[in-house]
Parts: C-alpha cells; sequence; structure tokens
C-alpha cells in the first residue's frame, strides 16, 4: 500500500500547527510537508521542531523556491535537520507562488533553467561533490557543506509538462500539486515517465480532502475557485471532464463574490479535485490516486488535530484491518 502524507500551509501559529503535525504522526502520517510560502511562518524551524517531536515520520521543505532561497542555503537547511535527524528529511523545490514572489520583488526569468539548475546545485551539495558546478544561473566552486554528505532527497514540485520532464530527469521524487484530478494526475506521472527514461524516482501527490465535515467542504470550494481559476489549469478541468466557468470564476475571485465562487465550484468538480465525503467515500478516491501512480498520497486542507485525526483513520486503519 502506498504511504500516506499530510501538508501544512504554514499560514496559521507555529503553536498549533505541531500540534497537529503530531497528530498527524501518531495517526500514521509517512511524511509532514512543510509549505514554504513567503509571507507565512518560516518552515525550517516548524520542521526542526516536528522532527524533535516525531520519531519516525518524515518532514518535507515543500516547495522552496530558488528565487527567493539560494540553492545552497536550502541545501544546508536540509542537511542541517538531516544531522538532527537523520534519514528523516525531503527537501522539495518549485519556482513559487508567482503572487508571492512579485509582493516580495521577486523576478522570476527562465523557470525551467533555474529549477533544473537550483535541484542539479542541492543534489550535489548533499551527495558531498567536492567539483564545482557553472550554471547559467547558479555556479559553485566545489566547496562542501560543512555536515558532509547527506541522504537527503530532493524532489521537484511541478505541474507542467516542462517541469514534470524535468522532475523525472534530474530529481529523486516529484510532487504533483494540489487540485488536480485523477485523471491529470496519471497523465502527469506520464510526462515524469518522458523525462525519467526508466530512472527510478518517487511520485508524491498533494489532494485536498475532508472527512464527514459540510463546513470544511465548503471552505474547500473556496480553495478549488482560487487554483482552478487559472489558465494553467485547463489541463486538469479537460482532462477529468470537469465543466468550469473559468471566465466567471475568474471575475468573482477578482471582485470577492465568495457565494459566486462557491456556487461556481459545483458537486461534481469537488468531487473530481479533491477526495471528500463520507470516511468510505475519502478511501475509495484515494485509492484511485494511488491507482493513478502515486507512492506517496498527501493530504491537504485538513484544519486541526480530530479533522487530522479522523481523515487518516478513515483511510489508514480499515486498510490495517484488512491487511493478512
Amino acid at each position: 500500500m502506498s504511504a500516506v502524507g499530510v501538508a501544512f500551509d504554514n499560514r496559521g501559529p507555529a503553536p498549533a500547527t505541531l500540534v497537529q503535525a503530531r497528530a498527524a504522526a501518531e495517526a500514521g502520517a509517512r511524511t509532514l510537508w512543510m509549505a514554504t510560502h513567503l509571507f507565512a511562518r518560516e518552515p525550517a524551524t516548524i520542521a526542526a521542531l516536528a522532527l524533535a517531536q516525531t520519531r519516525d515520520c518524515r518532514v518535507a521543505l515543500m516547495a522552496v523556491s530558488p528565487y527567493a532561497v539560494h540553492p545552497v542555503y536550502a541545501a544546508m537547511m536540509a542537511a542541517t535537520l538531516d544531522e538532527l535527524a537523520p534519514g528523516r528529511v525531503v527537501l522539495c523545490l518549485g519556482l513559487g507562488v508567482p503572487r508571492d514572489l512579485a509582493d516580495a520583488g521577486l523576478e522570476t526569468a527562465r523557470p525551467v533553467r533555474t529549477l533544473r539548475e537550483a535541484c542539479e546545485t542541492a543534489r550535489a551539495l548533499l551527495a558531498g561533490e567536492r567539483v564545482p558546478y557553472r550554471g547559467e544561473v547558479f555556479s559553485l566552486s566545489g566547496r562542501p557543506l560543512a555536515t558532509g554528505a547527506r541522504r537527503v532527497p530532493v524532489f521537484l514540485a511541478a505541474s507542467g509538462p516542462q517541469t514534470l520532464a524535468l522532475a523525472g530527469a534530474v530529481a529523486d521524487g516529484v510532487l504533483i500539486s494540489a487540485a488536480t484530478s485523477v485523471e491529470f494526475v496519471r497523465w502527469a506521472l506520464a510526462r515524469v515517465d518522458e523525462g525519467a527514461r526508466d530512472r527510478a524516482l518517487q511520485r508524491a501527490g498533494l489532494v485536498y480532502a475532508a472527512v464527514d465535515d459540510p463546513g470544511a467542504a465548503a471552505s474547500l470550494r473556496r480553495t478549488l475557485g482560487l487554483i482552478l481559476r487559472s489558465e494553467h489549469h485547463r489541463t486538469n478541468l479537460e482532462l477529468a471532464g470537469s465543466r468550469l466557468d473559468q471566465p466567471a470564476l475568474t471575475r468573482a475571485v477578482a471582485d470577492e463574490d465568495w457565494a459566486a465562487v462557491e456556487a461556481l465550484i459545483s458537486d461534481d468538480v469537488l468531487y473530481r479535485h479533491t477526495a471528500t465525503g463520507t470516511a468510505a467515500d475519502v478511501r475509495t478516491r484515494v485509492s484511485e490516486y494511488r491507482a493513478a501512480g502515486l507512492d506517496e498520497v498527501v493530504l491537504a486542507g485538513l484544519v486541526n488535530p480530530d479533522d487530522t485525526r479522523r481523515t487518516l483513520g478513515a483511510i489508514l486503519i480499515p486498510a490495517a484491518e484488512e491487511a493478512p
């Protein structure tokens, strides 16, 4: 059976995140994915405390943007965490949220080249390599990390054809974006395979989830509205067979007409792009995401410890009971 992880957006108070992280670990989460959003809580600090209060699960820094954090510093963060908790750290790189980067005055030129070189330099540093690296965006003199080589896998967060193929070619793993349908995950992993050319790598995907919680489902409608209005989700919508008026959704978000946003996200769209409903519904939907090729389904949108325990229990406890 593939693993289940839990994602944290680090927008809420850090103490509450740590309580929820412990609940997730105790309920069986394999990986705690700590988001790296500009202007939110700083994730490495929370990751260190989460590692200290748990015993077995991994913690991932997700998804560190090379536009905001130099890959040397990203590798330093991951290596230091791994020195504290060997074998339990993942570094996930990604381009970052465009609006956050713009609000910080950061330019985002040459995204695929930048992400490729960030991944290559981070992997070289974590492997303890001393060979100089001369890229078009980043360069290294051959100076190693003080920690020496650390076994930290480097993932790429990806959703477009070029970044998906890039993950297959250069990364240890890929993380598929949230709000994607089962059909899109299958399509995305095929693009990863094209880049991988038989290279083995780990495959994780973010999936919004809610069990028996009408309030959480309503909140997810707004979240989906914010995400699915983007033009780059057209392939995601088309592959899922989702009917969604993206121009109307864009206008509603711009007007902050949240009632209209929630109305535009129909029950069918909610079903096709999340795992929500009864415990059995969520379990079935997660199984479908696994069948699409994910090694780890990363549950997103869980709001508190009780919600986290309930959702993980719906997925993991029945599977454990069915195991021989």
